[in-house]
């Protein structure tokens, strides 16, 4: 079966959210197939880390529909209804929101032991090998402030992959990066593309949306512009407000 021929993991219809009298989605639709990679592009304060919160409820929506496999997201209002949400679609932030007070290990084992009520011994192997998957092996006992932001970020993934999702959000995870820690950071997201992770990443590294997405989605307050395969987005745009934005950015 290819991935064309598979029901989305994602389905999300129309939706709507506003902050007061700030409109920010104005009905957006998209759908992500599992094992793709889409990438949601725009100029900032379109919608698009929004976007990403109202697919695992940390925003609620005003209007439309979110489905994320078997659940119906906007349905879903207590902790207890949010937990196996979260454990099928895991979040990675711009700013790292590591434990300052806990160790690289004790960060990336809490969620799975506490929330998820997982045997502590069987989630500590799983952290150390999810270390030397984002190549961080030997830094367990370290301090977040220890490490680079480059460093930090990784531990952050290795955090959500410690939830075993069937989906990852990244919300512009390089932005507060130095240019020298983008590319290990991209590097760990490229393997995780290739092993047939579900990714979503709002991101501004164009060149890297064009290299690993299956489907690029363009923003522009708050309503899906343009989108289709990125050789066709870079290469061809239609839309003339995404062709100012590439003008801009490549």
């Amino acid at each position: 079966m290819t991935k064309s021929t598979i029901d989305p993991i994602i389905e999300i219809s129309n939706i709507r959210k506003s902050f007061g009298s700030v409109h920010v989605l104005n009905g957006i639709s998209m759908a992500v197939k599992p094992g793709s990679v889409v990438c949601i592009i725009g100029p900032s304060g379109s919608g698009k880390s929004t976007l990403l919160r109202c697919i695992n409820a940390l925003v609620p929506i005003d209007a439309g529909t979110i489905r994320v496999g078997e659940f119906q997201v906007e349905k879903l209002h207590t902790e207890k209804q949010l937990v196996p949400l979260r454990h099928k679609v895991s979040m990675v932030f711009q700013q790292y929101n590591l434990f300052p007070h806990r160790t690289v290990l004790e960060n990336i084992v809490m969620a799975p032991v506490k929330v998820l009520g997982q045997n502590r011994a069987e989630v500590e192997k799983r952290a150390l090998e999810l270390l030397g998957k984002v190549k961080l092996s030997g830094k367990e006992k370290a301090y977040p402030g220890q490490l680079s932001g480059g460093q930090q970020q990784r531990v952050a993934i290795a955090r959500a992959l410690a939830m075993q999702p069937q989906v990852i959000l990244f919300d512009e995870v390089t932005a507060a990066l130095d240019p020298e820690m983008v590319k290990e950071v991209l590097n760990v997201i490229r393997d995780l593309a290739s092993e047939g992770m579900t990714c979503v990443l709002v991101t501004h590294e164009m060149r890297f949306a064009e290299e690993v997405a299956d489907e690029v989605y363009f923003t522009d307050r708050g309503v899906i512009v343009e989108h289709g395969p990125p050789g066709q987005m870079f290469k061809n745009p239609k839309d003339e407000r995404f062709r100012e934005f590439l003008s801009k950015v490549l």
